[in-house]
């Protein structure tokens, strides 16, 4: 069994979408945790409650920051018990407060992740009557402190979540809605296109403006996590005047977008959705939204990205409809796209061969469970000729795969 050494700081981790890995090491890079390390899905670091804060208020591709309990052998119901009780939970409970245990991966020695649970749920409560006298209370909705369970063989990881709410969630719109892109991943996908707003900045599809909202941070410097709370609020040793410090720090960050993002949808609504959004995301004076059919391009300025995340065909649309749509984007990126770079989030590589132009780079992603590529497309006058995706040197995968 191991446990973090306190003098060094928290073990902590960072989790993530599939393919974002590396971008969010460099995130963390940035923020001074040279010592981040990738693995699957996540991104390991350390660090003091400052630097839980921080991360919570700034990263933009993380999806929640988890401070590492102990990991260990875990390859029955004995061992995981033994290895949950020995974590100091009085440290991290106060009394009265409520918590629940979330699970995930699979274990050699469980019939279920959620079996699982439930031996570290025991060991929690046996341990904290013991020395308190009395049992804390399991919540299923809304906890104040959020256990997670990560089982992988014959091994297991525990860890106390320090961002309540999927980092995703920034506070600026509600959720839900018809397949919405995660604001992390659309983040990741303007990152992985070298987007820092300085750059004209176009989306032709922008159904509720998620990408143009988050390059709209990206331009201002806006910390993504400024709008929200997090559960590491309701931590014991929580310190709210540390917490404001870093807020204010990461306000003063902030600066004037450089230069145009334009947010085009054919949808009325859409566009109000976008003005909404954009309004309460506080980026309404850095993004442009405009009432706009996908196939009209209209390039906001010399040198643009456009980056978008056109219908997959698998939630939503048919398939066969589609592909008109996607060779009307392939046209229009010939025709009006001279001087751009383009970047397409694909779900469906049928699709994919239906833009018709040859992608010099492929990175594969994960918009939830669905495998993704982001397709760049390098855009000159005349150029090319029309090309299917999957030509000789043209579908060249990225090491970016995880």
């Amino acid at each position: 069994m191991r446990t973090p050494a306190p003098d060094r700081g928290w073990e902590l981790v960072a989790t993530c979408t599939r393919g974002l890995e590396d971008v969010l090491r460099r995130e963390l890079t940035g923020l001074g945790h040279d010592e981040a390390r990738c693995g699957r899905g996540v991104v390991g670091f350390r660090g003091d409650l400052a630097a839980v804060y921080r991360a919570n208020l700034r990263l933009r591709t993380a999806m929640r920051v988890l401070r590492t309990l102990a990991e260990g052998p875990a390859a029955g119901r004995d061992s995981l018990y033994e290895l949950a009780a020995t974590v100091p939970w009085e440290e991290m409970f106060a009394r009265g407060m409520t918590f629940a245990v979330e699970s995930a991966g699979r274990g050699s020695g469980f019939a279920s992740a959620a079996f699982a649970a439930l031996i570290v749920k025991d060991a929690i409560v046996d341990r904290l009557r013991a020395r308190w006298g009395s049992r804390p209370d399991v919540a299923r909705e809304r906890p104040d402190l959020l256990v997670h369970l990560h089982l992988t063989g014959e091994r297991a990881g525990i860890a106390l979540d320090s961002s309540g709410e999927p980092l995703s969630h920034r506070g600026y719109r509600p959720r839900g809605g018809p397949a919405p892109l995660a604001e992390t991943l659309a983040a990741g996908v303007l990152l992985l296109a070298g987007y820092d707003g300085s750059q004209p900045l176009l989306d032709p599809m922008a159904g509720t403006g998620t990408i143009a909202i988050e390059a709209g941070l990206i331009a201002t410097r806006s910390a993504p996590g400024a709008r929200r709370a997090f559960a590491c609020e309701r931590w014991p040793r929580h310190q709210p005047s540390l917490l404001a410090a870093e807020r204010d720090g990461a306000a003063r960050l902030r600066r004037k977008a450089a230069a145009p993002i334009v947010a085009g949808d054919r949808d009325p609504a859409a566009v109000a959705a976008v003005r909404r959004n954009a309004l309460e995301a506080g980026v309404d004076d850095a993004v442009q939204v405009v009432q706009k059919d996908a196939l009209d391009l209209a390039l906001p300025g010399p040198g643009a990205l456009i980056v978008a995340n056109p219908p997959y065909g698998v939630r939503l649309g048919d398939t066969a409809a589609l592909r008109a749509l996607y060779r009307g984007l392939g046209d229009a990126f010939k025709r009006h796209g001279a001087g751009a770079t383009a970047w397409l989030l694909v779900g469906n590589p049928d699709l994919a061969k239906a833009v018709g132009l040859r992608p010099s780079r492929r990175i594969v992603l994960f918009n939830g469970p669905i495998e993704c590529r982001l397709l760049r497309f390098d855009l000159y006058e005349g150029s090319r000729g029309r090309q299917e995706v999957g030509s000789t040197g043209a579908d060249r995968q990225d090491s970016e795969r995880s």
